[in-house]
């Protein structure tokens, strides 16, 4: 998708295999995650549960985790989309969206993956994922604003999730900040 100007241009799959429009989720910050089931990093998931159920009582509309299954790194994820769904809640928890398993490298990469890697290379200007729990921020209007390598715990990440809603709440951009922005004009027409 060459005209994509934002994370909300894109419709990437659910586990069912169903399109799932990235649009309603205007006005969060979401952390954006590359997952496997059978990696060195799977603990991974029990802290990313913890930030996201840590942030969410903070801001409950004004932030996300979503999850990307990927089996392009020592196939560590080969389930099927159920298995891996079913794996993240027995084990880890897992509340925050896990989507369908798709490619984040390659010919077949997602659109989704190649437009994040291209708005924010990794160390020395690499654009393509080097292994499974890479990490991506997403500001509230849709701009990738950070990333993070596979060893970056995801409880390491609070602090600057937390000042990047800040910074948006100042801006004006936070969800939460829109919906009471509607109410405020249904009051005052």
């Amino acid at each position: 998708m060459a005209s994509a100007t934002t994370f909300y241009d894109f419709e990437p799959v659910d586990k069912k295999g169903s399109p799932f429009p990235l649009t309603p989720l205007k006005g969060k910050v979401i952390l954006v995650v590359n997952t496997a089931s059978k990696c060195g990093f799977t603990p991974q998931f029990k802290g990313l549960e913890t930030l996201y159920q840590t942030i969410k009582e903070k801001y409950p509309e004004d932030f996300t985790i979503i999850g990307f299954p990927c089996n392009q790194f020592g196939s560590q994820d080969p389930g099927s989309n159920d298995d891996i769904q079913s794996f993240c809640q027995v084990n880890y928890g897992v509340t925050f969206p896990v989507l369908g398993k798709l490619d984040v490298n390659g010919e077949e990469a997602a659109p989704l993956w190649t437009w994040m890697k291209e708005q924010q290379p990794g160390l020395m200007g690499l654009k393509r994922i080097k292994w499974n729990f890479e990490k991506f921020l997403i500001s509230p209007d849709g701009k990738v604003v950070g990333r993070w390598a596979s060893v970056t715990k995801p409880e390491s990440l609070e602090q600057t999730i937390l000042a990047e809603i800040e910074k948006s709440k100042k801006a004006g951009l936070l969800a939460s900040q829109q919906a009471q922005g509607g109410g405020e004009q249904a009051k005052l027409s």
